[in-house]
């Protein structure tokens, strides 16, 4: 079972499985795959927020990878509402 957080979303979820089977994407190509059904605006704005949360890793030019606490938290492994903010 997964634990979300108060500030996760649907699309949080969504986006960490769609990770959890690529090695790395953009919110565009979230978006124009089908499996991530949101914005490219917003996926980017929720991917921003993962990463501020250390559950994705952003490498640039809008690219993110999952995180090993990402990874956690798929698994059931680890309650979302335990992380803190990079920005607290």
């Amino acid at each position: 079972m997964r634990y979300s957080a108060d500030w996760m979303t649907i699309a949080d979820e969504r986006i960490l499985e769609y990770l959890s089977t690529t090695e790395t994407s953009t919110p565009k190509k979230m978006a124009d795959s089908g499996d991530v059904r949101f914005s490219r605006q917003y996926i980017g704005e929720r991917c921003r927020k993962l990463a501020d949360y250390r559950m994705v890793q952003h490498l640039g030019n809008g690219v993110y990878r999952i995180t090993e606490t990402g990874g956690q938290y798929l698994d059931g492994d680890l309650d979302a509402a335990d992380l803190e903010s990079n920005s607290q």
